[in-house]
């Protein structure tokens, strides 16, 4: 396990994910519990962007300055098992996943997609812009008492005009992210502990895997017990997957072969995205602790499309 030293920016944040680092330097992340954007600026200090009907679960710079974001519907119930905030069921006010546009500079909210090819959109997680600005967009799915609804993964113009279905059934689809070249997609499977990768045809379609070779798309299971939730990539091309329970950055080469796992000090870290002037500034959330952290990265991160950085 390698350690790296961090700095705390804040704390005090609902369960936040989704950092999305911006031009001003500040940090605009997710807070699911508290159903809001919040901007904390490099001093530590927050203000609330927008506040939302459901919850902000992921979130991209869009091609017109927008966020868009995915909202989970509010649809987790929160306890302190341990001390630690987590989801700890349904929340009975779940009011549906959707992918919205919010307008950062008037604050209005825009749905964009509720539904996609007559299916129900059930928790949106996490959301990635490829440079054509085209939305690329998991769904971690719904659980009952005793049973699990799956989502996958899609697309969708942000214009709200066409959305589709790229990948259906992913067990718990959770982070996404592009290839530097943008031929390749990634996502993040949660209670597998899968990154799968699929190569990109075009806006929306990907080479299905053969159904006669299930584990073709997967790139890696990495040994022992990890759950994976949002992932970043290098300038390089590794492939930087956030851990819950344990909770670490397990980086993985394009290739499939573990580059090295960092440790972090939550059981939750759930998203990570770089920044700063060379991009060697990983902005991670601990999301059980309520906190945003940086971390000092040996590598260079990929700039992500629009992000003006």
């Amino acid at each position: 396990m390698t350690h790296y030293p961090y700095k705390e920016i804040t704390d005090g944040l609902g369960f936040p994910e989704g950092p999305v680092v911006m031009p001003d330097g500040s940090v605009i992340v997710c807070e699911i519990k508290n159903c809001c954007l919040t901007k904390v600026w490099p001093d530590g200090t927050k203000e609330v962007v927008v506040k939302l009907k459901g919850a902000p679960n992921g979130a991209a710079m869009g091609p017109d300055g927008a966020m868009y974001i995915c909202n989970n519907g509010d649809g987790f119930a929160w306890g302190n098992p341990g001390g630690v905030t987590q989801p700890v069921g349904g929340n009975p006010e779940y009011s549906g996943g959707r992918i919205e546009r919010v307008d950062l500079e008037t604050g209005v909210v825009t749905e964009l997609y509720r539904e996609i090819d007559g299916h129900p959109l059930l928790m949106p997680n996490d959301i990635v812009v490829d440079k054509d600005g085209g939305l690329w967009f998991t769904d971690h799915g719904t659980r009952t008492e005793r049973s699990f609804l799956h989502g996958g993964l899609y697309y969708g113009k942000p214009d709200g005009s066409y959305a589709c279905e790229i990948a259906w059934p992913i067990t718990t689809a959770n982070g996404v992210g592009f290839s530097p070249d943008e031929k390749t997609v990634y996502v993040a499977d949660t209670e597998t502990g899968r990154l799968y990768s699929y190569d990109i045809t075009g806006a929306g379609e990907i080479r299905k895997p053969n159904p006669f070779a299930p584990g073709e798309a997967v790139l890696a299971q990495v040994e022992g017990f990890k759950r994976y939730d949002s992932l970043a990539v290098e300038a390089n091309g590794n492939i930087c997957c956030a851990g819950l329970t344990p909770g670490c950055i397990t980086v993985i080469s394009p290739e499939g072969k573990h580059v090295e796992t960092v440790e972090m000090p939550d059981e939750f870290a759930t998203n990570i995205a770089f920044g700063g002037p060379d991009m060697k500034t990983a902005y991670i959330t601990l999301s059980g602790s309520g906190r945003l952290i940086a971390v000092d990265w040996p590598r260079a991160g990929l700039k992500p499309n629009f992000s003006g950085l």
